[in-house]
């Protein structure tokens, strides 16, 4: 998916929101940043494969963050389910 059409689609941002989203089932595809912490990011890791979601690692929190359309880093995002 092109960068500008994630600014788009029903999504989550943040490691709170993205949490719920895998529990609830709602995640469709779970991005990661890889200069994350990995304690913070490893949970969700292993939720995401025990859910079978798609797992997206993209190279700087920055660069995660602008995707999504925010101005800040982010650690973790999701793109929802559509219904």
């Amino acid at each position: 998916m092109a960068v500008d059409e994630l600014r788009n689609v029903p999504k989550v941002i943040g490691i709170k929101q993205t949490t719920k989203a895998l529990q609830k089932n709602e995640a469709a595809v779970l991005y990661i940043a890889k200069d994350a912490e990995n304690r913070v990011t490893e949970p969700l890791e292993t939720l995401a494969k025990e859910k079978g979601v798609q797992i997206i690692k993209v190279p700087s929190m920055r660069e995660l963050g602008k995707a999504f359309g925010i101005e800040v880093g982010a650690a973790t995002a999701a793109i929802l389910i559509q219904k």
